[in-house]
């Protein structure tokens, strides 16, 4: 087998250098006067509204559009006072429609700003209808902007802001005030209410809304726990205010026992001694096992309540498999080797209030800085919501972002007796930045209890999936009785937790790079998973040497960077030939941690990095650049890529790329283009604005298959070291050793 390559060097950094040229409509499409007109009563029938609802100090109003759009789509001459862009007022996204989803956003503006709008749309309707027959088209607004007709209408608007006003008008389907239906559900539930610039206790008064303890009951600024008579009473006087609403409610899943018994035989550990610490938040740890010593237990559960026996059960055994797995189920050997546990006990067995577990995990993982990988199995019966993040998973989107962690997150089991076929995942499964695994049994079947994807009905979840049992072949575990056989994604979880700690302690991996190899590994040359949802990209191997070798006709290499502008890229990848000629396969892995906003709903990602990866030589428009493996065109010069296409078919805004070429018998090498050399290019774009204020890490992996089985990985080692690449080999004994000693004590006399 070869290494696994890790390839260090410079990266260049250059701005966007395409130019969007005088604004118009889409080609071949027009705008009438009589839709002007109706977005203008629409307008005023919504200030008309806000007028008599003064109280909130501003209006919300909604944007529907009339399909799903990209950021440069949005409304841009409307909803948005002087010197400003209407997406710094959107509140919130989301989607309606199933068979074509449209995108419908919510703007929080000035009463004032609405009758700016008002004025505006009277404007160009006027002029449309009077000098343009009321239907005004593309051809006819291009002839302004080449100047083959004279645009004479300068003292009642502007060129420029008449063609957007215009482009809004051919975009936005219509202007509404959206309103949430009250749900009559039991118990707690968390509420986020669209961002006003008011604080939330503060709107809550003002409903006549009694918050007693506010710190207890916020979980962000926009996010609250109400009980069910304070979210009545806000659905009556205020619906307007509620952007999303879900069941305070989570439990831990429930693990199928085949059997359990008191048999302890066979159950030996020697002590531990530097081995990498993972942390695990789940039920009480019980300290009477055989691997006690190999686990620090700090209880997180109010002091007022008193676990039962039974609540032992969950956490004991998910952290005996992150401990000693392999040592009781030989089958699952993963050659990770041991690793000692902090184990936090923050629920009971059962249905616990998520709220608070949130708060508790953020507190945590603020105090335990020096863990960075994190095992997570609680979950809730309740399937996703199609428009927006779930509360849990937002919050652990950020405190991954805040403080440079992973967790790995089961992805929730069916409830007993469910036999919903595809059910969707449950909180905090729709996490993100996560890790989110799926069980599947001894045959890499989904496992009958699984749950499915996707998330906002967009992003692939779950990322991967591993061997969680089944009733007749369950998992061994160490329970506080002695061992039980059990099934569930609770215990597929722990087995990629092992797999990310050793990347990430032993191996001195980036988080990045750690996630895009265990998602790599999974997909392979044959990509499982690409509509059901339910496995994710494939099951990842068992043992962690096939994750970081790869075969004898393969070069995989690793590359870790940052994005500093807009387009981050090497140009000099040398990729070996073969009679003038490139006789490989090619796939590549892109991993990045977005920090994102639960407020947007749907468009819940803030930063979007887009992969290119292939051959370098000169374009149509006479510029260098990639030739990506996956006829990748966005932001190339002449191309026009639509919102609903990239996201289909380049992932736009998923934080995972994976691009890969289909194996193929028969196949011919490819030309070489130029001198020769490959390149990778990483576009960033932001949604909520132009720049970011810091830079974002990336990792990729690269897997070169060479076509007729020919060992190339020692010409790409030397053409690499003479590009001026340096080139490490992930190899582990080398970085094990490394550990070790990075680990020791230091005694000074």
């Amino acid at each position: 087998m070869n290494s696994v390559l890790e390839l260090r060097g410079r990266f260049d950094h250059q701005g966007n250098q395409g130019g969007s040229g005088p604004k118009n409509l889409p080609v071949r499409t027009y705008v009438k006067s009589d839709k002007i007109l109706k977005l203008k009563k629409e307008l005023e029938e919504i200030l008309s509204f806000w007028q008599q609802e003064s109280w909130l100090g501003g209006a919300l109003v909604s944007v529907h559009y009339r399909d799903v759009v990209a950021k440069s789509n949005r409304i841009g001459a409307l909803l948005a006072p002087k010197g400003h862009h209407p997406n710094d007022f959107i509140r919130g996204a989301k989607f309606e429609g199933t068979e074509t989803p449209k995108h419908v956003f919510t703007h929080f503006i000035s009463l004032s700003t609405i009758e700016a709008s008002i004025k505006l749309l009277g404007t160009v309707a006027g002029i449309v209808s009077s000098d343009f027959n009321g239907i005004i088209s593309y051809n006819d607004i291009s002839l302004f902007n080449q100047k083959l007709k004279p645009y004479i209408y300068d003292s009642i608007i502007s060129r420029t802001k008449f063609t957007q006003v215009l482009i809004d008008s051919y975009f936005v389907e219509k202007f509404d005030v959206d309103r949430c239906e009250y749900e009559d559900v039991e118990g707690e539930s968390i509420v986020t209410l669209y961002g006003t610039g008011t604080k939330t206790t503060e709107l809550m008064r003002k409903l006549g809304i009694d918050i007693i303890s506010a710190g207890a009951q916020l979980l962000n600024e926009n996010t609250i726990r109400l009980m069910p008579e304070e979210l009545q009473q806000l659905c009556v006087k205020a619906p307007y205010l509620i952007a999303m609403q879900v069941k305070d409610l989570a439990e831990i899943p429930t693990l199928n026992y085949d059997k359990e018994t008191e048999d302890t035989e066979g159950f030996y550990i020697p002590k531990p001694s530097n081995e990498p610490i993972v942390g695990v938040i789940d039920t009480p740890f019980c300290k009477d096992v055989y691997f006690g010593d190999w686990v620090d237990y700090r209880p997180e559960i109010d002091a007022n309540i008193e676990p039962q026996p039974a609540d032992f059960k969950h956490g004991t055994a998910i952290s005996s498999i992150i401990v000693d797995g392999p040592s009781f189920n030989e089958d699952l050997e993963d050659d990770c080797g041991r690793f000692r546990v902090r184990h936090f006990g923050v629920a009971t067995a059962g249905r616990f209030s998520s709220f608070t577990i949130l708060k508790k995990i953020r507190e945590i993982v603020s105090k335990n800085t020096d863990i960075k990988v994190w095992n997570l199995s609680l979950g809730s019966t309740m399937e996703i919501h199609a428009n927006f993040m779930s509360p849990e998973a937002a919050e652990l989107d950020k405190i991954q972002s805040d403080y440079d962690v992973v967790f790995v997150v089961a992805g929730t089991n069916r409830p007993d007796g469910c036999n919903k076929k595809g059910m969707k995942i449950g909180a905090p499964a729709d996490s993100l930045n996560s890790l989110v695994v799926n069980a599947v049994d001894v045959d890499g079947n989904a496992a009958s209890y699984h749950r499915v994807g996707p998330v906002l009905s967009f992003f692939h979840k779950p990322d991967v999936s591993y061997y969680g049992g089944e009733n007749s072949h369950p998992i061994r575990v160490c329970t506080p009785t002695g061992e039980g056989y059990l099934s569930g994604t609770s215990l597929a979880a722990p087995w990629i937790t092992r797999k990310m700690a050793y990347l990430i302690y032993n191996m001195r991996l980036s988080r990045e790079v750690a996630k895009a190899m265990l998602i790599d590994s999974a997909a392979g040359w044959n990509r499982r998973d690409d509509r059901t949802y339910s496995i994710g990209y494939g099951v990842v191997p068992k043992s962690i040497k096939n994750i970081i070798n790869s075969a004898d006709d393969e070069i995989r290499f690793v590359m870790t960077g940052s994005t500093d502008d807009y387009e981050t890229f090497t140009y000099k990848i040398p990729v070996p030939l073969s009679n003038d000629k490139h006789p490989f396969f090619a796939r590549a892995t892109l991993c990045y941690f977005p920090n994102s906003s639960r407020e947007q709903g749907v468009d819940y990602t803030n930063t979007e990095m887009d992969i290119h990866f292939g051959r370098v030589g000169e374009k149509q428009n006479g510029k260098v650049g990639v030739f990506s493996i996956n006829n990748n065109h966005q932001g190339d010069d002449g191309y026009k890529v639509y919102e609903g296409t990239a996201r289909e078919l380049y992932r736009k805004w998923d934080n995972i790329k994976h691009i890969s070429e289909k194996v193929k018998k028969g196949a011919h090498p490819r030309t070489k283009k130029g001198n020769g050399d490959w390149g990778l290019s990483i576009k960033t774009k932001e949604r909520l604005k132009s720049k970011r204020d810091h830079s974002m890490p990336f990792g990729v992996v690269i897997t070169l298959k060479e076509m007729s089985g020919v060992n190339r990985f020692d010409d790409f080692v030397k053409l690499c070291m003479v590009r001026g690449w340096i080139v490490n080999k992930i190899d582990i004994d080398n970085r094990f050793d490394v550990y070790n000693k990075a680990e020791e004590e230091v005694t000074f006399e």
